[in-house]
């Protein structure tokens, strides 16, 4: 016990580092999107924080419809080459070929569904007072707490990752004044909950995926989806209890308790995507057998070390005054008005928190919402959906020191390498491996829904770059070998996939393929052009670095040569498609053809200033409104382009409150729900990791690099004005740095690089610096395009210090 008090004291104390990193609320969730996240990556719950009927709703991350399918719809490949010249015809029979007999079987894929709802009924409380409601995001714990008739009551929420369990403690101030039911509910119709002694026990199978009105009427003839196999159970277990415990029903009754501890365990039969064989119950029995002997104290205590160890890697402090410490909903809705530096700072961090509770080491990556849905057949099925929204999610990852949480995303790609190899021959008779704009647990890669979207050939290709990333920043050549037949077979596909121009023969394009979502099917979009140079690149040089496939690389150094290059339109943007055919009223919320500059590094104001010039055009056409996930986007681009202040006025458009009163007519936009769940509407998780990464491309960017391949850390490349002072600890950047920096009124106070890896460092600033302190004999400094630059080696492990002038 004196061990875990101690441990408790020393992380209470840390929390020093952050300020007031909480969303904290007067009232109890009404609906849902008011209602607390926390996650364990592999468990989720949504808290609502009410007092007399208590609602936690969770999800276990692979519950999920369907069961392991191919999608591939038989002789597919019979009409790739006819498909294809008709996009290059304009021949409009294209999109019923297309959608008879290029499209998966069956035309969609399945849903994510929730598990349940763990029901806490309190009775006798009532003239209620000093509620309030938070979840804390230094230690990962959600609190409700109120007064009822003389009594302190008070609830902690927490989902383990250690003890993989979601954890409920209960006190009263006034012993023996605890009294409460618990009971399960699942919405799934083949499920049943049993009490036994001090569990309960809920069991059940998915439910069979139902199809969309608007499928059923385009698709009749292809929409059999395979039944639903997955078999689920959740124990939910009287920890400890110092009251009178009975069970009535399915309910268990708890009288006369000043505390109390329980904790839930869920688990499925699903193992991999191609296995389903797992025992739901041996696994919990396993579960509960490690935490049966712990006590309360125990499992938060190691539950907060293990958070911290992520969380604690970067803290930021943007400022903060009065205005900070309102509820966060009142904050929300004044944002525009007050400019609170505060709420961006917790923002930034939610994004982190979020990404931590979805996404850890051994699970399933980060879905459209994250692993929190409650509703049997969620909006777009809360899938992966790949032409941005699973790679949006990954933004934030490395660069705010969250690499283990990339684990998932890696092992997804590496199983899609493997479903998407079957694809490339059953639809393109080509080698290699090719996915498409769309997946789910069973790692479907066949085009879906619509022709003219689910024809995309590259959104494999674009999540090879989350596997460089990796790199990059870890300079891990262990992984490197481990992952690099996947860029490579991802290559090889395009090699045998790319054309020549109808119109400019010694180009080559890609197609039939689209500019998700917009356009229709087309030849040569931008988009397309630039994910597959990226590759290419990546592959040449992930070789090079394991000294591989020579002549492999000769060929695609060769064909990057020839691919249909960026072109600049006649209204002065960066052309969408090959052909000039932009419209400059077009506000669609997808900016696809701007990949090239976020999140690839093609174009960049100091690199190629016209086509940086181009896209500032086309954003401007696009216009600086949009879903949630498209602001955060956009957040991105003017960023990158070194606008700043554009950059946070698109962040004032993101923090702005979605029917915070309900009407069920009113129109939304993006923006953010009571509970900082970013909208697109309705929930979707992209835009918080996009807003968190959109902060550090304003604070630190480093995707940029020399002629000899090092790289460039550009320090507050674009600070807006209204975050003119602050301070960040923490960040990660390519090539193996860590990065501290605090600024004021817009300039450098104090800049330390950590070298992790002992690479060549380049710094560039808008200001002055000096070398305060370093082993450093030689440092090299520039003026260059208004920037001071200093280049110098480094040694790993060592620290080099800047301060202002």
């Amino acid at each position: 016990m004196l061990l875990v008090k101690a441990l408790l004291f020393v992380l209470t104390c840390s929390n020093a580092q952050n300020k007031d990193l909480k969303l904290w609320y007067d009232e109890p969730a009404n609906v849902w999107t008011d209602a607390l996240p926390i996650g364990n990556g592999r468990l989720g719950a949504m808290v609502y924080g009410k007092i007399t009927d208590e609602i936690i709703q969770f999800n276990e991350e692979t519950l999920w419809a369907g069961q392991p399918h191919d999608y591939i719809t038989k002789g597919a490949n019979n009409y790739f080459e006819t498909i294809r010249e008709y996009s290059e015809n304009g021949n409009g029979k294209v999109y019923d070929i297309a959608k008879d007999h290029f499209m998966s079987n069956p035309i969609g894929q399945q849903c994510y569904q929730p598990t349940g709802n763990i029901l806490l009924s309190f009775p006798d409380h009532n003239n209620i007072s000093n509620y309030y409601r938070g979840l804390n995001l230094e230690n990962a714990i959600t609190k409700v707490s109120y007064n009822s008739n003389g009594v302190n009551f008070s609830r902690e929420i927490l989902a383990s990752n250690p003890d993989q369990a979601i954890v409920i403690h209960l006190t009263a101030d006034v012993a023996r004044s605890l009294n409460f039911s618990v009971e399960l509910f699942s919405p799934h119709v083949f499920s049943e909950v049993i009490a036994e002694k001090t569990n309960l026990i809920l069991r059940g199978k998915a439910t069979d995926y139902k199809v969309h009105e608007n499928v059923l009427k385009e698709h009749s003839d292809n929409v059999d989806f395979p039944k639903s196999r997955i078999r689920f159970e959740s124990v939910l277990k009287v920890l400890s209890c110092d009251g009178e415990l009975t069970t009535h029903g399915t309910k268990l009754e708890i009288k006369n308790a000043t505390e109390t501890t329980l904790i839930l365990v869920a688990a499925t039969n699903f193992v991999n995507f191609k296995d389903i064989s797992g025992d739901p119950t041996k696994r919990n029995n396993a579960l509960l057998k490690q935490i049966n002997d712990k006590t309360y104290e125990f499992i938060k205590a190691t539950h907060i070390q293990d958070y911290k160890k992520l969380f604690d890697r970067l803290t930021l402090d943007l400022g903060d005054s009065k205005i900070s410490e309102r509820p966060t909903d009142e904050r929300i809705q004044t944002f525009n008005k007050d400019i609170d530096p505060a709420l961006v700072t917790l923002l930034f961090q939610y994004g982190r928190y979020l990404l931590i509770a979805s996404s850890r080491e051994g699970t399933q990556p980060s879905n459209l919402q994250g692993i929190w849905n409650n509703e049997m057949f969620p909006p777009w099925d809360s899938k992966y959906t790949i032409n941005i929204n699973t790679e949006m999610n990954y933004w934030l990852a490395e660069k705010t020191n969250l690499s283990e949480c990339t684990e998932p995303l890696i092992k997804m790609v590496k199983e899609l390498s493997v479903s998407g190899k079957k694809i490339a021959k059953a639809y393109y008779n080509m080698n290699g491996w090719v996915t498409h704009h769309n997946t789910d647990i069973w790692r479907a890669a066949a085009p879906i829904d619509g022709v003219g979207w689910g024809i995309w050939p590259t959104g494999g290709a674009w999540l090879t770059q989350h596997l460089w990333w990796h790199y990059e920043f870890t300079g891990n050549q262990h992984y490197l070998e481990d992952v690099y037949p996947i860029l490579k077979e991802a290559s090889r596909f395009f090699l045998e996939y790319l054309t020549p121009s109808a119109s400019q023969s010694e180009w080559l394009i890609s197609g039939p393929s689209n500019s998700p979502e917009h356009g229709g099917l087309v030849m040569g979009p931008t988009m397309d052009h630039q994910i597959i140079r990226n590759l290419f690149k990546n592959t040449i040089e992930a070789a090079e670095t394991l000294n591989k496939d020579k002549g492999f690389i000769d060929t695609l150094r060769l064909v990057i040569k020839r691919i249909a290059p960026n072109q600049i339109g006649k209204y002065g943007q960066l052309q969408e498609w090959l052909e000039d055919n932009d419209d400059p009223d077009d506000t669609h919320r997808h900016v696809s053809h701007l990949w090239g500059l976020h999140p690839g590094n093609e174009i960049h104001p100091l690199t190629t200033p016209d086509f940086a010039e181009a896209c500032k055009i086309s954003l401007k056409h696009r216009g600086d409104e949009g879903t949630g996930w498209s602001r955060a986007w956009k957040i991105n681009f003017w960023a990158r382009l070194n606008d700043g202040n554009h950059a946070f006025s698109i962040l004032k458009k993101l923090i702005t409150p979605v029917n915070f009163e309900r009407k069920k007519s009113s129109y939304e936009t993006g923006g953010l729900y009571k509970n900082m769940f970013d909208a697109h509407p309705p929930f979707q998780i992209d835009g918080n990791f996009g807003v968190t990464s959109g902060i550090v491309e304003m604070i630190l960017q480093s995707h940029l690099r020399d002629v000899r391949g090092n790289y460039f850390l550009d320090v507050l490349p674009a600070l807006p004005n209204n975050l003119k002072d602050g301070k960040i600890k923490g960040l990660r950047a390519e090539g193996g740095f860590e990065i501290d920096v605090e600024w004021k009124n817009g300039f450098v106070q104090f800049l330390k690089v950590k070298s992790l890896l002992g690479n060549k460092c380049n710094i560039r600033a808008k200001q002055k610096l000096v070398l305060k302190s370093s082993t450093t004999k030689r440092i090299h400094e520039e003026y260059i395009n208004s920037l001071f630059c200093y280049s110098f080696e480094t040694s790993k492990d060592e620290n080099y210090v800047f301060i202002n002038k």
